[in-house]
């Protein structure tokens, strides 16, 4: 509650009124409703400002139910209606307040539902004529307002005379206070009329105009000097200040033309959904103008009126700020105002509500600026799910290349009514089809071969040599696959060997082939080193390489680079202290083959008190040729067995699973 130069003004935030606030004036003779007709008669204006988020009431000094004492000190009492979750809520408001600001002889007030003016009985006149008519008006001050009648004048017409009271019954309100003589009247009265004023450079200004006797007219009168003052909500600002804020005032002639920017410090903004986003500027503006006249007579006239313009297009912009590179779409979304917010976005069909989830892929970042305004940052991997890809091939050079396509449609809303508008945008991004790279490594077990899924993929096939990469060709040669959503996992575990007694080089590669003609497109060939205290390898081709421990069956002192095979001319190739690597054929240094059927066995010689047995199996429907030919070919590699003998017993030196014929390779050291 503030007291102003000639009103007093009561602010209630709408979130403590309820959207519907009433209010009562009370005075002696009781409590007076204060609806929007009674507001313009009895000097009362209530607007309710959802830019600002409450509810005003101004009140004027003068008006109907105000307890005055000499046009100096003036008491309001009011009630405000509050509804409270339902209920309705009474709150007594009270202010007594004193104008800081002499009173002029002559004051007008043009507010938004009426006009009110208020003059000083004892106004000089300008010339002998109008003396006269002064001299009748100051005679009536001192008779009983009774017998006061009034006379309306509409441009060369002048109505009958009426009464005081007659003249109330129509909304009119004539008062005589301690020292002035007030006049209100609602717009749009009957007596009222409208006319333009013309001046320099400004053409049919409308105004509305109510005359009384001309001499209580001062605005048509000769003004001889003319100030004006600017302000918003009911303040006036000084002129330093409303030049900093953009605020100009030109006069011209009898015209005072004002110029506020739509974003000037004072004004409101407000976004408006009308199918598209639109925007509207609202700007409260109180205006004094104090004019004198050839008597030096002032006359202060005080205007309040909100302006808004009218609805303004406020377009959102869409900006790709897709870096090729990083294989991920960036879509900036800019030029947002503040009371708009992003709540959803709906990417080729699927739609996503702000905040995005954690789990998905795609990420949303909103982004301040200090222009009132703001915008999101969306970015979505190319591979993203929800991108839709599509080969494109040229028709001249038949090049192929993957097109990713993104669809967008924004869902924003306006606050606080959560009034819905979309935005569209489309991306679109084209990437060279490559054949696909496996990153290959090394492990304790073997290779590891990793490829991540790409959607176009299905351009080429994977082959290991010549034949196909598949799980029945995994399962047969031992190799490990995995597969999922993401990515292709091979471990090869069957390895082109290069052994020496320190360890290996295992080197194997994969080959990708063109899905149409076969022909191999890329390579990934990788060798990694390996070693270990014991190791057999049995090839396709039938050869036989071994590492063996054999520092039990040598006796003490002995060296194993004198250990023969069988064949006592089969020595191994390297040695050290207690290892020896042996290479050889299968059908060579006294090897013994055989077919092992279930539940099968073959006895060994006893005669050695510790031996080392090595044994390769070969799933018999696999081979080619058994050394018929003094060849060797097997569609697999061989299953290879190091067994150590500590005592010579009868036992069992090789076996196969059930139901599987098998040919078992045995080759017995000395």
């Amino acid at each position: 509650m503030e007291c102003r130069d000639r009103y007093f003004m009561i602010a209630v935030d709408l979130s403590f009124t309820g959207e519907e606030p009433r209010f009562e004036a009370v005075d002696a003779t009781g409590v007076h409703p204060i609806t929007e007709q009674y507001a313009a008669k009895c000097g009362y204006s209530v607007s309710v400002l959802p830019l600002r988020g409450h509810v005003e009431l101004r009140a004027s000094v003068f008006s109907c139910h105000t307890d005055n004492k000499d046009d100096e000190v003036f008491t309001f009492n009011f009630n405000l209606i509050a509804n409270h979750e339902g209920k309705e809520v009474t709150y007594a408001l009270n202010k007594t307040c004193s104008p800081s600001l002499p009173w002029s002889p002559r004051e007008v007030t043009c507010e938004e539902n009426y006009m009110e003016v208020s003059v000083r009985s004892e106004v000089p006149c300008a010339s002998a004529a109008k003396k006269e008519d002064w001299s009748a008006v100051k005679s009536a001050h001192s008779s009983n307002t009774s017998d006061w009648q009034v006379t309306f004048q509409r441009a060369e017409e002048q109505s009958m005379p009426m009464t005081l009271s007659d003249a109330r019954k129509q909304g009119y309100v004539f008062d005589l206070t301690a020292g002035r003589l007030v006049f209100r009247t609602p717009y749009g009265q009957p007596d009222s009329f409208s006319t333009e004023v013309k001046s320099c450079g400004v053409n049919g200004v409308p105004v509305e105009v109510v005359h009384t006797p001309e001499v209580l007219h001062p605005l048509v009168s000769g003004l001889h000097d003319t100030q004006v003052h600017i302000g918003v909500d009911g303040e006036l600002v000084e002129q330093p200040v409303a030049e900093e804020r953009g605020y100009t005032v030109e006069k011209h002639n009898a015209t005072v033309q004002i110029s506020i920017p739509y974003n000037a410090e004072g004004g409101y903004r407000k976004s408006f959904v009308d199918d598209d986003l639109y925007e509207y500027y609202v700007f409260h503006l109180y205006l004094e103008q104090i004019s004198v006249d050839e008597d030096h007579v002032d006359t202060r006239l005080r205007f309040h009126r909100t302006l808004s313009t009218p609805l303004l297009p406020r377009p959102v912009f869409t900006e790709n700020r897709t870096i090729h590179e990083e294989h991920v779409f960036t879509i900036y979304l800019g030029d947002v105002p503040d009371d708009v917010e992003l709540a959803a976005v709906n990417l080729n069909g699927h739609k996503c509500t702000i905040p995005f989830t954690n789990t998905s892929s795609h990420t949303i970042t909103k982004v301040a600026h200090p222009n009132n305004t703001h915008g999101y940052t969306l970015r979505v991997p190319f591979v993203d799910p929800v991108v839709i890809q599509q080969v494109k091939v040229s028709c001249v050079s038949e090049d192929a290349a993957m097109q990713q396509k993104l669809d967008i449609n924004y869902t924003l809303t306006v606050l606080p009514e959560n009034e819905p508008f979309y935005h569209l945008a489309s991306v679109m991004a084209l990437t060279d089809v490559s054949p696909p790279v496996f990153d290959a490594v090394c492990s304790e077990s073997g290779i590891s071969f990793k490829l991540d899924h790409r959607p176009f993929d299905y351009l080429w096939y994977i082959s290991i040599d010549t034949e196909l990469l598949t799980s029945e060709l995994a399962a047969q040669h031992g190799y490990i696959m995995s597969n999922d959503s993401q990515r292709k996992l091979i471990l090869i575990l069957d390895l082109e060997d290069n052994f020496t007694l320190k360890g290996f080089l295992g080197t194997f590669e994969i080959l990708v082939r063109d899905h149409e003609t076969s022909e191999v497109q890329s390579s990934t060939v990788k060798t990694c080193p390996f070693s270990t205290t014991e190791l057999i390898m049995c090839s396709t081709d039938g050869r036989m390489t071994v590492v063996a421990d054999l520092s039990r069956a040598v006796p003490s002192g002995g060296i194993p680079a004198r250990t023969n095979l069988v064949d006592k001319d089969c020595g191994p190739k390297e040695a050290d202290d207690s290892r020896a690597l042996f290479s050889f054929p299968l059908n060579g240094c006294g090897s013994i083959d055989y077919k092992v059927f279930p539940t099968r066995s073959m006895a060994v010689n006893q005669s050695l008190s510790y031996r080392i047995t090595v044994q390769c199996t070969y799933p018999l429907a696999g081979l080619h040729r058994l050394f018929s030919t003094y060849r060797f070919e097997s569609d697999t590699v061989g299953i290879g067995s190091i067994i150590h003998h500590a005592q010579a017993t009868p036992g069992t030196v090789g076996g196969s699973p059930a139901g599987h014929d098998q040919l078992s390779l045995i080759i017995l050291d000395l």
